[in-house]
């Protein structure tokens, strides 16, 4: 622990007008890792249902252009992927 950076803030923290102190009070209460599990937000996968989750990957897939060519079946063959393997 440095004990003397603490010092120094808590002198900054001190020398803060009502204003200033509301302030950084806010931002630490904001802070990720000082919020409570509750207030935490989880992630999409956590929360959300299955059809939920269904919907979410259509609108992903639907989001990216479908006018694009397919690989041709030698691009996808098994030999030109891992060609010669003794």
């Amino acid at each position: 622990m440095n004990i003397k950076l603490v010092e120094s803030l808590a002198q900054v923290v001190q020398s803060l007008s009502p204003e200033e102190r509301s302030l950084l009070e806010e931002k630490l209460k904001t802070h990720p890792e000082n919020l409570s599990e509750s207030e935490k937000e989880r992630p999409f996968y956590e929360t959300a249902t299955p059809a939920e989750r269904a919907k979410a990957f259509r609108e992903w897939a639907a989001s990216h252009p479908g006018d694009r060519p397919s690989l041709s079946d030698e691009a996808i063959s098994r030999e030109s992927i891992y060609g010669e393997r003794g």
